[in-house]
């Protein structure tokens, strides 16, 4: 079952053939759009989303220099307007991580689309903030992803995910274009995850030449088992706790009903992969779903 021609990966589609291959059949091969609902109470579920999209649309404005004050309005006027979304904005403007406060210096690049080659396939990202400091000789760069889930991310999962390994692996491989036409080393390059309802308590990733050359030998590898697979390769996902949450799970034979939102607060764990991956927390990323596009 070949690939579109114009196919991109991205950490999005790469992390769904590693969660469910049939998943990512049905969404990127068959374009299988299923009318379910991905969580209950699904109001409420859809708020949450909603809200993450207008925190990360307010942080990209404050970072292009739209005044605080008429943020901070935005935030009590939009319809999302809410205590926890206020929270939310008030967390970020005194925390480290506000563009004008803990990172003064250096330059932006927000909302930033980056793509690269690797095994003759597109590898794109969509990062919420890249800040780069020093000169072309001398310079870091600092990834930046605000994150609005329910809980706060356990380090072992985070390190595990498709976006922590392809955003360090695609800045340090193809973004050079930011640093004057000179490559980052892998030295130069570290990622803060910062969530917003847990705002003394980011996760920081430095990056290394031996993760460089880890993340680049497995995002090879998984790309090519994916070119090179059978339509019969695109196995239903070994952990039905997942389906809960997966729009095709009635089409999988999985289960009608959709898994409940709040019990993602919860400390579960679905059970290890056949790989012999680390069991993971159940932690319902919205911004995993759908990359957030304005």
């Amino acid at each position: 079952m070949p690939l579109p021609v114009d196919f991109q990966f991205s950490q999005g589609s790469l992390q769904d053939y590693v969660d469910c291959p049939r998943r990512f059949q049905l969404r990127y091969l068959q374009r299988v759009a299923w009318p379910a609902v991905e969580a209950e109470p699904q109001v409420e579920n859809e708020r949450h989303r909603k809200m993450g999209e207008l925190f990360h649309r307010l942080v990209h404005q404050h970072i292009l220099g739209v005044p605080v004050e008429r943020l901070t309005r935005m935030t009590a006027g939009s319809r999302l307007g809410s205590p926890e979304l206020q929270a939310w904005w008030q967390n970020y403007l005194k925390s480290e991580f506000n563009a004008r406060k803990g990172f003064e210096t250096g330059k932006y690049f927000p909302e930033f689309s980056l793509s690269g080659s690797l095994r003759g396939a597109s590898l794109t990202a969509k990062y919420d903030a890249i800040l780069i400091s020093g000169n072309p000789d001398n310079s870091s760069v600092t990834i930046l992803d605000w994150k609005t889930t329910r809980q706060r991310a356990r380090r072992v999962w985070l390190a595990s995910r498709l976006q922590t390994r392809v955003y360090l692996y695609l800045i340090t491989a193809a973004g050079g274009s930011l640093n004057g036409g000179t490559p980052f080393t892998p030295g130069q390059v570290d990622m803060f995850f910062w969530f917003a309802g847990f705002p003394d308590n980011p996760e920081r990733f430095i990056y290394s030449e031996r993760q460089f050359k880890e993340d680049g030998d497995y995002l090879s590898d998984l790309i090519q088992r994916i070119q090179g697979a059978e339509s019969q390769d695109f196995a239903t996902c070994a952990n039905p706790e997942a389906c809960k949450f997966c729009v095709y799970r009635s089409l999988c034979e999985r289960g009608v009903r959709p898994g409940n939102l709040w019990d993602t607060d919860k400390p579960e764990q679905v059970p290890a992969q056949d790989d012999g991956s680390p069991q993971m927390d159940i932690n319902f990323d919205f911004e995993q779903i759908a990359e957030i596009e304005f």
